[in-house]
């Protein structure tokens, strides 16, 4: 049974129950069929034997049997006959081809069988004044609506058959045309895991059962998976392209350094190249680890409640300092004293990547404009610069991971030219439950948009 395909399994299941159901509907049937035929044989000869008693009296000595007797049981195709007290046979009819033998029981309905005909035989035993007892047999054989109940339950004995056999067909069919897609399903993915092509696709056509959306959900996942495989070799190239340029300038300096016409001043130079370019490397990394902790849910915030006017007028003080290369001016209009529960670390890197960002492409004299306040349950937030912007077509990408607008220039220092540093930002605000936006237009600034709960 385990070896056999759903299809086949599900068939004679259902086969089986039908079966079933067949022979329990002939089963009532023929009951019922064999009921109503006694029922009605039944109440025929009682209703003429007893009738025909009219007919018989006693006179003078003798029994007398009126000319109706024998016409009565004709009407009802019934033989009568009259019997004595001792079972002897007086006066009526028998059918010619009768030769049964049974014995004369008071009311009660007999059958009996020979090769062509199956009788009906009922007797009924009164007493007649100034005679004695005397009985009355009346005899019938199958009359035409009982051998049409017979006739049809025959033919039920045959249809019903037949009718099984069309339904286990048609289900097995109907079964096997319904699972197919399964089949596709099946070798889809089997296609997919021998030869790693992964944008084979079951595409069936609209439906709403079972199977289809579970074929819709197989494509859906494939998508889903086939973005991630695509995400991972960006990824993959994205690292390797950040990692190439920095391990370059460490060897280059390291031959330079290690050379033997180098001064003393000249290696120094090396050096701090060489940790300038460790220092992009271990940042990297650090944001790498930290987003992969994150993806995998390893990466708990230690909550508490801070000031978060006062965190935010500090990181503004100290980015400040990087604005001045840039004779970038940031301003703050700051709600004193606004109370969050967060994880300090992780805000004051969220304001350290968006100021940083904002001064990267902020224009020469600039400003740059931070904003907090309440606004009833939320706290929200913004940071402005009047910088060159961000296209349109670059917008619904920022947030991802190691895009760059324009891959000239870094995305943010911290994020050492790798494009991670707003990715972090959505994540910080994702985990505090936060929403984040952003509007920009080019050569006119950008706006980044946020709101917390309180």
């Amino acid at each position: 049974m385990k070896k056999l395909s759903i299809k086949i399994k599900i068939t004679l299941w259902y086969t089986l129950f039908m079966t079933l159901l067949v022979i329990l509907s002939l089963g009532l049937l023929l009951t019922v069929s064999n009921t109503r035929v006694l029922s009605n044989t039944g109440n025929r000869l009682k209703n003429t034997v007893i009738k025909s008693f009219k007919e018989v009296e006693y006179r003078q000595g003798s029994l007398k049997i009126d000319d109706d007797f024998t016409a009565l049981g004709i009407e009802e195709g019934i033989y009568l006959s009259v019997y004595d007290g001792a079972g002897n046979f007086l006066y009526g009819r028998l059918p010619s081809y009768y030769n049964g033998t049974a014995s004369l029981i008071m009311d009660e309905l007999q059958q009996e069988y020979d090769f062509y005909t199956q009788w009906y035989l009922y007797d009924y035993l009164m007493e007649l004044e100034g005679y004695g007892p005397l009985w009355v047999r009346g005899i019938t054989s199958q009359t035409s609506t009982d051998r049409m109940m017979v006739t049809l339950l025959h033919i039920s004995l045959i249809i019903f058959p037949f009718f099984l056999i069309v339904i286990s067909v048609g289900g097995y069919l109907i079964i096997r045309r319904t699972l197919s897609p399964l089949d596709k399903v099946t070798e889809t993915a089997f296609t997919i895991s021998q030869g790693n092509d992964l944008s084979r696709r079951i595409h069936l056509d609209k439906g709403k059962d079972e199977v289809h959306r579970l074929a819709h959900t197989f494509d859906h996942m494939m998508d889903r998976l086939q973005a991630a495989f695509e995400r991972e070799k960006q990824f993959t190239s994205d690292v390797s392209h950040e990692l190439r340029t920095p391990t370059a300038v460490i060897l280059s300096q390291c031959e330079y350094a290690l050379a033997e016409d180098t001064s003393y001043e000249e290696q120094k130079c090396s050096i701090t190249a060489i940790h300038n370019q460790a220092r992009k490397i271990s940042g990297l990394i650090s944001q790498l680890l930290t987003l992969a902790r994150a993806d995998s849910g390893r990466l708990m915030l230690n909550k508490e409640e801070i000031n978060l006017s006062q965190l935010a007028q500090v990181v503004c003080e100290e980015q400040q300092e990087l604005a001045h290369a840039k004779n970038i001016q940031i301003e703050q209009q700051i709600e004193p004293d606004l109370l969050f529960s967060c994880d300090e670390t992780m805000i004051m890197r969220f304001f350290i990547n968006l100021l940083n960002n904002a001064i990267t492409y902020g224009r020469e004299g600039g400003h740059i404009l931070l904003t907090l306040s309440t606004a009833g349950s939320r706290i929200e937030g913004s940071i402005c610069d009047d910088g060159i912007g961000i296209g349109p077509e670059h917008l619904p990408h920022i947030w991802e991971r190691f895009y760059q607008a324009d891959s000239s220039r870094t995305s943010l220092n911290n994020g050492f030219g790798a494009g991670l540093g707003l990715p972090m930002v959505k994540w910080i605000v994702e985990a505090h439950d936060g929403s984040i936006t952003v509007e920009s237009t080019p050569d006119v600034g950008t706006i980044f948009l946020f709101s917390f709960p309180r």
